[in-house]
């Protein structure tokens, strides 16, 4: 099997690289940017990233990363157990709360054309933010991970809006959860896959 990691590192397409440097697995990148026609011949939106896996091609970020997951029996809890329902909620909860907020508050600031741009929105977006990191601290628990001792996709995508956080000046004011962020990234499948962004932009 073949697998082409379709986005720029510094999107969502990190979380694929990470969990394909966590799983072990051999990758290309198409460093594509959103809304090129190259991202377009991938996904007819031009949204970042996609996954080509021999002939097929796969969207959205978690979509694939879970996929991966699956594919190769790690970072996941069994698909039909409580455990997978409860890993599946604290990735719906995620991506509810926090993907959605910082990628709101991106649109405000670069993505969305001026005229359509409005500022105020970015201070509901802070304050979204901090409600969403006083959850996360709450889910987390006794941790280390969302799911106790056993790091899953979940971790993955919390680690990464982190990561997000952290370069849009969000603040993260709970000390255990920039701890937990910070313990994720330290691993080396985050490492190495920040190792082959660096090289890609070198080159």
């Amino acid at each position: 099997m073949t697998y082409t990691v379709i986005g720029s590192p510094t999107s969502r397409a990190m979380r694929v690289m990470w969990a394909l440097e966590e799983l072990g697995q051999d990758y290309q990148i198409n460093p594509a940017y959103p809304a090129t026609p190259e991202a377009k011949k991938y996904n007819p939106s031009g949204k970042i990233p996609a996954l080509v896996v021999d002939d097929s091609v796969i969207t959205e970020s978690m979509a694939i990363v879970q996929f991966l997951a699956d594919r190769h029996g790690a970072l996941t809890k069994p698909a039909g157990t409580l455990e997978r329902a409860e890993q599946d909620a604290h990735v719906h909860f995620l991506l509810d709360q926090m993907d959605s907020v910082l990628w709101t508050a991106s649109k405000h600031t670069f993505v969305l054309p001026e005229e359509h741009r409005h500022r105020p929105v970015k201070d509901t977006a802070r304050y979204e933010w901090a409600i969403a990191v006083e959850r996360l601290e709450e889910r987390l628990g006794d941790g280390p991970f969302l799911m106790g001792e056993t790091f899953t996709v979940a971790d993955i995508l919390a680690a990464h809006c982190l990561s997000w956080a952290k370069a849009a000046k969000f603040e993260v004011a709970s000390e255990g959860v920039a701890a937990y962020g910070k313990m994720c990234r330290a691993r080396p499948g985050f490492r190495n896959a920040l190792e082959r962004a660096a090289a890609l932009k070198a080159s």
